[in-house]
């Protein structure tokens, strides 16, 4: 969810990120905040990238992470007229790389990082073209 992150996460950290990046986006559950996720690396008439996505344990497997990545790329595409939306998936998150890949994202390259106690991962990067993405919603 953060390219260094400490943890536990302190809300400094979410308040610095929210500072540093555009349309920080939450999602509400019964007025509990079950999902957040904002923009970087935002380019307008070209591609936003998504960061900082983070699902609450207890609202997995419940809808909200589609949700967001849906509200996400309908701002990019709508707010900025992105081209692309690009997210990163790290080798061990299965379910967003499930979700990702099922929402339309394909992987288009893969960096080497580590894990805060050094343990080798595999960042994968993914994007859905606006074309892509609208060719495979209904819109009535």
């Amino acid at each position: 969810m953060f390219r260094d992150p400490t943890f536990p996460l302190a809300p400094t950290a979410l308040e610095a990120s929210i500072r540093e990046r555009q349309d920080s986006t939450v999602v509400m559950v019964d007025g509990i905040v079950a999902g957040f996720a904002n923009f970087y690396g935002r380019t307008s008439g070209e591609s936003c990238s998504i960061g900082n996505v983070i699902v609450d344990p207890v609202q997995r497997g419940k809808g909200v992470a589609k949700f967001l990545i849906e509200t996400m790329v309908n701002i990019a595409i709508d707010k900025y007229g992105a081209r692309s939306t690009k997210l990163v998936c790290f080798n061990h998150n299965i379910a967003g790389l499930l979700l990702y890949t099922k929402l339309g994202f394909k992987p288009f390259e893969i960096e080497e990082r580590a894990t805060p106690d050094g343990k080798r991962v595999a960042a994968i990067r993914m994007a859905v073209s606006t074309e892509d993405w609208k060719a495979s919603r209904i819109i009535p």
